[in-house]
């Protein structure tokens, strides 16, 4: 039986004993009813509809029961049913994001922790804010840097809350190493572009930037690898066009929302997100244990803040 569960005249045909109506097919949708109502009537053969306890059931006149029948199977065979739409296969999930979300958490809560409590040199967040002369003039390491400072408790307690939902996302859908390397590369280099392309004298911080940057790892990886199902080209693109919609509507939001560094993260993310879920490059990422490139991430940011601290 396919998606429609209809059955043909031969399985539903119900002889009458007078000139009453007779049920010819039946489907429990009204259209597939009136389809075939459609093929009687264009050889000259008068049906009807009705609804008969749950059922659409295509009735014709007892005199034309045999030559309704005839008419019907020649249009089954000529119109087999299409397959039914395969399922998207699901995502291969990996275990241990909560690793990631962990040290995630322990850099934006240690660096807030070291800064209000005067463990490091007083002009800490002036060295370690993205400053876009700073950036111009070779500071690199504000790129990274600036994405563990925050400017209030509500700041860092949203941007802690939003990275590590992402952030676990994310690690559970590339591994948690790898997804957190491309999370901490791709927010540091929208940075890096930011810092390059706004004005000179403009100052921002805080991990924001990082928790587009894995939406948008996670919309197009999502996206790229499902796209050989058999599926509708709107199903297709859904994983990217609701990264965004949430781009749109987190992205924006707050009178001194950094809406280019948001935009730009998610952009970086979707390039890294792409790239990862490439055939020939997700094999390879997949042989590499996931502590290296986690190891890798927390050097890279080891690194930014020893310079800046220098």
């Amino acid at each position: 039986m396919d998606e429609r569960d209809a059955g043909p005249v031969a399985s539903v045909l119900r002889e009458a004993a007078s000139e009453a109506d007779v049920e010819v097919f039946r489907a429990r949708r009204r259209r597939v009813c009136e389809e075939r109502a459609f093929v009687l009537a264009a050889v000259g053969i008068a049906s009807q509809v009705v609804a008969f306890q749950g059922w659409f059931v295509l009735q014709v006149g007892a005199g034309d029961v045999a030559r309704a029948a005839a008419h019907l199977d020649q249009y089954e065979r000529e119109n087999p049913p299409h397959p039914a739409e395969p399922p998207a296969a699901p995502l291969r999930l990996f275990a241990h994001a909560w690793a990631g979300c962990v040290g995630y958490a322990a850099w934006l809560i240690g660096v807030a922790y070291a800064l209000s409590n005067g463990l490091v040199r007083l002009d800490a967040f002036n060295r370690a804010d993205l400053y876009g002369a700073g950036v111009r003039g070779g500071q690199w390491w504000r790129a990274w840097t600036s994405l563990t400072l925050h400017l209030s408790g509500p700041h860092l307690a949203g941007n802690l809350l939003a990275g590590v939902w992402f952030g676990y996302l994310a690690g559970r859908q590339l591994g948690v190493g790898t997804a957190w390397f491309l999370i901490v590369v791709g927010a540091g280099l929208a940075n890096l572009l930011e810092g390059f392309i706004g004005p000179p004298w403009y100052r921002s911080a805080g991990a924001s930037t990082a928790v587009f940057t894995a939406l948008g790892m996670m919309s197009a990886h999502t996206w790229w690898t499902r796209r050989g199902a058999r599926q509708s080209w709107l199903r297709q693109w859904i994983p990217l066009g609701a990264g965004l919609v949430l781009l749109g509507w987190l992205g924006t939001a707050g009178k001194h929302t950094d809406i280019m560094a948001h935009l730009l993260g998610f952009t970086f993310g979707v390039l890294l997100g792409w790239a990862a879920a490439v055939p020939l490059l997700d094999r390879r990422l997949e042989r590499v244990p996931q502590w290296l490139p986690g190891l890798a991430a927390m050097l890279i940011m080891a690194a930014a803040w020893a310079r800046a601290l220098a």
